[in-house]
């Protein structure tokens, strides 16, 4: 649907004739589909046909989320995966052998970290870290002749570090290896990767593209040759598929997503900019603020902020938890990107397992703490924040030197 608008596509693109239709896409919650005679269920397996095979390879309901996605994020096609993690666990496995390398920000989500770091090596391969990923020559150095794919997550989780993602297509494109974004943070809403060079789009749709935290699901959006040789190999016999109530919760969440990231952009930027001002705040991570270092990449690649940011309090683990534990409207929990505002200890919970030296490398300190603004009144939202800095003030017990900045001794 080139010729429509994004609104348009999100609501209507990938729709198939489903017979009798409905207003709302037909549910397919099965796991197989009969055949006419053995000559049909034939030419539909080796391709001669259309139609459907096996629930962990192919479904009706999952199919329309796939092209609406990959509408959405202008690639040729699209495969959903069970969850974000499984997206881009699907994708490394088809594009990496044993002996082979990815070169990947070290500014990701902690499970992304994880998969590189643990998950390569057990599968013979390795992951060069570009720990200065601002820097387009880390990059360039980081690059060798088993290097399979880049990889950055930009905006990142939770430092919100932005990648200059012109720059890194044409150094991919220079080595002829592919460019991989992860664009869950700000969704094809307000950015679109493969209009800025880069060659394939993975998603958490658990996030903002869900919207309300009801369903599981990934997806990698790319070429058409990349797609189906995800879904004739991996897909088959790894088998982490969407389910198809999950595929309808998340085509649900596309109908509103670009009205859902305009209310997150405009809250967001009430919030951070509370925050930067407040005396009891070291630093605030939101792009949108003036003062921060990409600011300068939003206008060139990107529509809004989304709702992520992170900031550090003066003070140490104990201030930090104590902040989170005052807090009466935002809720705690390690997600975001839904209808509700969302508070994350990411040292303790989300990015615990990479251990106090890469989380520090990362930017990630025991007194930073995650938020996910939501699309509530954004009085209401000042107001609770204003009250847990106050809460600060009236704890007994602290360290007597707030100065401090260790982490607690489960690390």
């Amino acid at each position: 649907m080139p010729k429509y608008g994004f609104n348009t596509k999100a609501i209507h693109a990938g729709n198939t004739s489903f017979q009798p239709d409905s207003m709302s896409t037909p549910i397919y919650q099965s796991v197989a589909y009969p055949y006419l005679d053995a000559k049909e269920a034939a030419a539909i397996f080796t391709g001669e046909k259309p139609g459907y095979t096996y629930g962990r390879w192919d479904n009706p309901t999952v199919e329309v989320f796939e092209k609406r996605m990959a509408a959405l994020e202008n690639t040729e096609a699209a495969i959903a995966a069970a969850s974000g993690m499984s997206a881009i666990f699907l994708l490394t496995h088809h594009l990496v052998a044993a002996g082979d390398n990815v070169v990947s920000s070290n500014r990701v989500y902690g499970g992304t970290f994880g998969l590189f770091n643990v998950g390569l090596p057990k599968m013979g391969a390795s992951v060069n870290w570009v720990t200065n990923p601002e820097s387009i020559d880390a990059w360039a150095a980081a690059i060798t002749p088993r290097t399979k794919f880049l990889f950055v997550e930009t905006p990142s989780n939770p430092s919100l570090f932005i990648a200059d993602i012109p720059a890194l297509a044409a150094l991919a494109k220079s080595k002829k290896i592919p460019l991989v974004v992860d664009n869950t943070i700000t969704t094809p809403a307000l950015q679109q990767p493969i209009l800025l060079g880069a060659d394939i789009v993975v998603h958490s749709t658990t996030k903002y593209i869900c919207g309300n935290a009801t369903a599981l699901g990934g997806i990698v959006c790319g070429p058409q040759e990349l797609i189906n040789g995800i879904r004739q190999n991996g897909i088959r016999y790894l088998g982490p598929a969407m389910a198809p109530f999950n595929a309808w919760l998340n085509l649900n969440g596309l109908e509103t997503l670009a009205l859902r990231m305009d209310r997150h952009c405009h809250n967001a930027m009430v919030v951070a900019t509370f925050l930067e001002k407040h005396p009891k705040v070291n630093f605030v991570n939101y792009p949108g603020l003036e003062s921060n270092p990409y600011h300068h990449l939003i206008k060139p690649q990107m529509k809004g902020c989304s709702s992520l940011m992170s900031f550090e309090l003066k003070g140490a683990y104990e201030q930090a938890t104590r902040f989170i534990d005052s807090l009466a409207i935002i809720t705690h929990a390690t997600h975001l990107g839904t209808a509700k505002s969302i508070v994350t200890h990411p040292a303790s919970t989300t990015h615990s397992a990479m251990g106090e030296v890469e989380m520090r490398k990362a930017g990630i300190s025991p007194s930073l703490i995650r938020f996910s603004i939501g699309i509530e009144d954004e009085n209401d939202l000042i107001n609770d924040l204003s009250q847990a800095f106050d809460a600060i003030d009236k704890e007994v017990k602290v360290k007597d030197d707030l100065s401090a900045n260790t982490f607690p001794q489960a690390y």
